[in-house]
């Protein structure tokens, strides 16, 4: 996995780079995640002749832990089609997010992404981004802050790795599916500029750089907000209730709906 550093892209002519997150794959129940996951690999087919790069900012799994030789069951079509684009040449960035933070090494040997675990800053086309999950990111979201130390304690985690596999994934599934303090503050409500803490944290950074764009999941919202008049905040959405994503040309970025036809 990649630490924290800075990247150069340089976007070809006619291509573009696509940004998602917040896939939650397995929520609420595998029935109903099979009906996202099918719409959601339908996306990256639609998307794969013109793509780049191709960014996941986190929580594609509504949980995810990695044995040495397990890993959960299911998402094959998902893992199968993302092993497609590193075959025909097509970057991935892995960022992980707070519902995938036990990941080892599984995505890069299965399926050749860079796996991030911090935000990182990414020089595209002559733009400069800001990129992570956000989660743990500004002020407030304490209660989520002091657990996420216990699930990133090495120690904690092995005493996990200790359990069996099926019963340690079902508890896994269980824990995440109900305990808000895995997911943070959850609330899907816009709470204006001065109470969105992932707004906040990006006008703190401005004070000492200068970024075109930050861009974050985690928040589940998708927004757009202009924080001056050269830099503006994005959330790409999630794959829950809006199926949105953002798309970089080049030039400009756009949050966008993919719609089944």
């Amino acid at each position: 996995m990649d630490s924290s550093r800075q990247h150069t892209l340089t976007l070809p002519e006619g291509k573009k780079i696509y940004f998602c997150s917040d896939q939650h794959f397995g929520l609420p129940n595998d029935a109903e995640s099979a009906i996202r996951e099918k719409r959601f690999v339908a996306w990256l087919d639609t998307i794969k002749p013109d793509c780049a790069a191709l960014f996941l900012l986190g929580d594609l799994f509504d949980f995810w832990f990695e044995y040495k030789h397990v890993v959960p069951r299911g998402f094959v079509r998902t893992l199968g089609k993302l092993a497609e684009f590193h075959d025909a040449g097509i970057p991935i960035y892995f960022f992980i997010g707070n519902h995938d933070l036990w990941m080892r090494d599984y995505f890069e040997n299965e399926i050749g992404a860079v796996v991030f675990k911090k935000a990182q800053i990414f020089t595209i086309n002559n733009k400069k981004f800001f990129i992570g999950h956000g989660d743990g990111l500004g002020p407030g979201d304490k209660g989520y802050k002091r657990m996420k130390k216990v699930f990133t304690n090495p120690f904690a985690q092995r005493l996990f790795y200790l359990l069996h596999p099926d019963f340690a994934v079902w508890l896994g599934k269980t824990t995440s599916r109900k305990n808000k303090f895995i997911s943070g503050d959850a609330d899907q409500k816009f709470m204006g500029e001065d109470k969105e803490w992932l707004i906040q944290y990006a006008k703190r950074k401005l004070e000492k750089n200068h970024y075109d764009y930050f861009l974050f999941g985690h928040r589940h919202l998708p927004l757009e907000i202009r924080l001056n008049e050269n830099s503006t905040y994005i959330n790409s959405g999630d794959w829950l209730s809006y199926f949105t994503y953002v798309e970089f040309d080049g030039n400009q970025l756009k949050i966008k709906e993919f719609n089944l036809k």
